[in-house]
């Protein structure tokens, strides 16, 4: 029996990172959330828009400049175009409001499938049914996030 497991194939551990900070999560921890979760996030866009490679181009954008609005067009046209589920760690969950109860429990059902559980509201939300909070989430990520930020760093 011993020689069977020498030459078998041993099952690969299913490893997880969070979709945001690529950082490992542990076997069952984690949270799930969708894209329309994640982009209805101003705290999660002012952090985006003024993480440092990033900055540049939000001070460009608040300084009129066509390049760096482009630029966060570009980066939101990104993150709403996400068809998966996101993992999120224990460290950015908080941008996010959530229940992080049922956030949790899907993360465990993800977890149990080996990241083939989709929740049923998955998908990206560059066409969304509800239009008129698409384009709010838009507007301030691509016209607002950032501002206190990107004003007081170019003082």
């Amino acid at each position: 029996m011993a020689l069977l497991n020498l030459f078998g194939k041993k099952k690969k551990e299913f490893k997880a990172f969070c979709t945001i900070t690529r950082e490992p999560l542990e076997q069952g921890f984690g949270y799930l959330l969708t894209t329309a979760q994640i982009i209805s996030s101003k705290k999660y866009w002012d952090w985006i828009m003024t993480e440092p490679e990033m900055l540049s181009y939000t001070i460009s954008h608040f300084n009129n400049q066509p390049g760096g609005t482009q630029m966060r067009h570009m980066i939101f046209e990104k993150y709403a175009s996400v068809a998966k589920p996101w993992m999120v760690s224990d460290s950015v969950i908080n941008y996010f409001e959530v229940d992080k109860i049922v956030a949790r429990d899907g993360a465990k059902k993800w977890w149990a499938s080996e990241g083939n559980y989709v929740p049923q509201t998955t998908g990206t939300t560059t066409q969304p049914s509800d239009e008129g909070n698409f384009k709010t989430w838009k507007e301030y990520a691509v016209l607002e996030a950032g501002r206190s930020r990107a004003v007081a760093s170019h003082r």
